[in-house]
């Protein structure tokens, strides 16, 4: 069976990201966006279950938000306004009935995603 999970590195600090608030959406037809659910990350930068699995994982495009703004702003940084970076969305793909792992590394300044395992 199909599972979708994160997993959150602040870069900046050399750590998990405990406590980022993230969202998934499902794309539909037309531009619509359905949201699925909102989750925060526990201690290892992780969510404490996947955010799409078994009936609810489905072929489609997806979105996932991170509160990376907020989650620096509550570090204590002095943060520009507006800030270079606050919400963080990535759109992706799900092709098929397998794993897929979207990590996301962050800074105030700078964020990568890859496909992991």
């Amino acid at each position: 069976m199909g599972r979708l999970t994160t997993h959150v590195l602040d870069t900046a600090h050399g750590r998990p990201a405990e406590g980022m608030a993230i969202a998934l959406y499902r794309l539909e037809a037309g531009g619509a966006r359905r949201k699925l659910g909102e989750f925060i990350t526990n201690a290892d930068g992780r969510c404490e279950r996947p955010l799409l699995d078994g009936a609810d994982f489905s072929t489609g495009t997806y979105e996932l938000t991170f509160g990376a703004g907020d989650y620096f702003a509550r570090l204590g940084l002095a943060l520009p306004e507006p800030r270079f970076l606050d919400i963080v969305s990535i759109h992706f793909g799900i092709a098929g009935d397998q794993h897929y792992h979207v990590p996301l590394l962050i800074s105030p300044f700078a964020y990568s995603t890859y496909r992991g395992s």
